[in-house]
């Protein structure tokens, strides 16, 4: 039988083969994850592309969970390869079911292992603790999404955050594929015309995404994910 000690670290372990394959793939896989490697191969990758769709697409969607999952460098050139092999509507797809299902792997690994502690420790406090976690129930989905569509939020961060706190795992995960539609359509955008940028020599331009018309937008959509809370506080102050 296992002691208590020895099960408490067994559920740690998923999260230690993550953090361990994350700083691997930091070290080692730099170049292979890069737009120089995907100039380099695209012919290649058409090729493949054109003589087996299906396997592509399939091989493309694992790559893209395990970069997820993983954390590993390239996802937003994994994005960019989505507009760039797919087209604007396949390619979106396709980033937005990947880069849910890396989110959602993520997720479950840490609530598993340190996400349970925490969560339960935050269920058993008092005070100060307690109203917090109130308050991130109530407005758990305006939160999730204000992680998602916030373009400073990096992507691990809206991953992490959410377990080690206890949120609700289907809230997560459909909040996850809505909220990052925005982004990945950019990319895949930016992905579409990757063809002839390479042609002309240059790299793809990620500030893109910084451009006021499609920045505007993106933060109109965190105002509307905010709203339920602004209006939950002002009419608190009125209250009181």
């Amino acid at each position: 039988m296992m002691t208590p000690r020895a099960r408490r670290w067994l559920r740690y372990l998923p999260l230690i083969l993550v953090l361990l394959v994350a700083v691997a793939g930091a070290l080692t896989l730099g170049d292979a994850l890069s737009f120089d490697a995907l100039r380099d191969n695209r012919e290649r990758l058409m090729a493949f592309r054109d003589a087996n769709f299906i396997g592509l697409t399939l091989s493309f969607v694992a790559i893209y969970v395990l970069i997820v999952a993983f954390s590993l460098p390239g996802a937003a050139v994994a994005s960019v390869s989505g507009g760039f092999l797919f087209g604007l509507a396949l390619g979106t797809a396709l980033n937005v079911v990947a880069a849910t299902l890396g989110a959602a792997a993520i997720f479950l690994v840490v609530r598993w292992g340190p996400g349970a502690a925490l969560s339960a420790r935050i269920e058993a406090g008092e005070g100060r603790m307690q109203r917090l976690r109130a308050g991130l129930r109530e407005h758990e989905v305006s939160v999730l999404l204000l992680l998602r569509l916030v373009p400073v939020v990096p992507f691990f961060v809206a991953n992490l955050l959410p377990a080690l706190v206890g949120v609700r795992f289907g809230n997560f995960l459909w909040t996850t594929a809505l909220g990052i539609v925005p982004g990945a359509l950019v990319f895949t955008w930016i992905g579409v015309g990757l063809g002839e940028v390479f042609a002309r020599g240059e790299r793809p331009d990620l500030t893109l995404i910084w451009e006021p018309y499609i920045l505007g937008p993106i933060l109109g959509l965190c105002l509307l994910a905010a709203l339920p809370i602004v209006v939950k506080a002002l009419r608190g102050g009125r209250e009181v």
